[in-house]
Formats: structure tokens, sequence, C-alpha cells
């Protein structure tokens, strides 16, 4: 364990029915390294969104032990959780007649005072992150006038607007033409390797993915590993998760290819 690191220890995802649970994956054991930046890639199916739901603390874990920072994930106050974790997931609900810039700004609550007021450097972050993720132009426009392009980079906006350590992201370049997948992947880096934010996020885009993470959270067959860049292009982890007559990963070109 280490400082801002996050520590899965035997611990096991699913869900409860009837009470009862209903273990997707199980025995999972990962440290993270603090300012990684992670792509979790698996089949569909197979427990990438229970992963990231049990990690931003949207459900429960079904066994074991969770450490943010060496602090126990169940240990923390709402507020403090906030501060320390922000979560884009890939549901979409937003109060009627909220601006692009309003959403951005509710990034910044962990931090306002009770009425919510923004300080001018709220305001200044707003800003800058408005500008970063190319929706100034869009700042006073309606979120329900946004494209789902648009919105996505809107929710992406709004955490890095939260300023927090940790960044978890379900599938963010979904709705995302590829300059707009490339701006927002290029900023999650530079997030994580110029303010060492740890950053994860589920993605089918692997072969981008390839161009800019560090490390790869993969699940296959049951099993969940980390592994470095390099240790996914010389494995043969992605011919097998991603099996078929047709296909296969090149590592010399780092991409698939029809057979």
């Amino acid at each position: 364990m280490s400082s801002n690191s996050i520590d899965i220890i035997n611990a096991s995802i699913g869900y409860f029915q009837k009470k009862e649970p209903r273990t997707i994956l199980e025995g999972i054991n990962l440290t993270i390294p603090k300012g990684s930046f992670v792509a979790l890639i698996g089949e569909n199916g197979s427990g990438k969104s229970t992963l990231l739901r049990s990690l931003a603390k949207q459900q429960p874990w079904i066994s074991g032990e969770v450490l943010f920072s060496e602090q126990k994930q169940q240990d923390f106050e709402p507020l403090e959780w906030a501060k320390k974790l922000a979560w884009v997931h890939t549901e979409r609900s937003l109060p009627k007649g909220l601006s692009t810039a309003e959403l951005i700004a509710l990034g910044r609550q962990p931090y306002t005072n009770w009425l919510d007021t923004l300080t001018n450097a709220d305001r200044s972050i707003v800003e800058n992150v408005l500008e970063a993720t190319d929706l100034k132009s869009l700042a006073d426009k309606k979120c329900h006038e946004l494209s789902d392009g648009q919105l996505q980079r809107a929710f992406i906006a709004r955490a890095m607007a939260q300023d927090t350590d940790f960044i978890l992201l379900d599938e963010p370049c979904t709705h995302l033409d590829v300059l707009h997948k490339v701006n927002i992947l290029s900023l999650l880096k530079q997030l994580s390797t110029e303010q060492e934010k740890t950053i994860i996020f589920s993605t089918h885009e692997i072969e981008l993915a390839l161009q800019v993470c560090n490390h790869f959270i993969c699940i296959h067959d049951k099993k969940v590993q980390l592994l470095s860049k390099q240790e996914i292009i010389e494995s043969d982890i992605l011919n097998a998760m991603f099996k078929h007559p047709s296909l296969y990963f090149d590592s010399r070109e780092q991409r698939f290819l029809f057979k």
C-alpha cells in the first residue's frame, strides 16, 4: 500500500437479490498507484461497470477491503468522499433549465458554503475547464439543447471542476467524434501526468487507450488483473479476450487487424 493509491484486497463484486449476494467477480487484489492513467477493458458483460460502480461507492462490495489513500472506503463521510473522488457515469438525469456552465459549476459544490456561492477562484476553475473541454461557446446553452457528445463532455468537465485525487469514468468516449475522443483522453492523461490524479475509465477504444494509458485493468475469464502497457502488448491477453477467427491483435502495430 502507498499514499494516494487504491488498494483492493480480496474483494468480490456483484449485486444483491432479495438480500442474497450474486457474485460476478471474486478474489480481486489490485494496487493502483497514484497518478496512474488506467483503462478498464473486458468483454461486454464481464463486470466492468459493476467494478467501477463499486469503486465509486455507488453499490456495495460483496466482500473484501478497499482503501483510498490508505483509508477504508466505507469510512469516508459524504462531503469528504466528494472531495476525494469524481464519478462520471452513463446515466443522464438533469434539472430542467440548467446551462452548460451551471452543470460544470456543480463540480464545485463540495467546496462552496451552505448557500452554494461560488468564489472568484471557483469561477476561474469553471472558466478554465470550459476552455479545456472546448465548451466555452456553449457555456450559456441549456443542457437539454446539447448533443449527446456535447453533454458527455460537459459531464467530464464537471468531474474535472470537482478537482479530486481520483476520477472514475464509465465509457467517457461514448457519443464523441474522433477529435473529441482524442481531446478528452489527452486532457485526462495530462491531469494524470501533471497533477498526479489517478484516473480509471472503462472503454472499448483499446487502440486509443494503448497510446495514452500506462496501466490496464483487464477482466477476462472471471479474473481481474492490473497490467502495464508493455505487458498488454507483449502478452496474448487481447487475442484471448476478443477471440474471433477473422480478427487478431498485432503487437507490432498495436492494433486489431483482420486476418
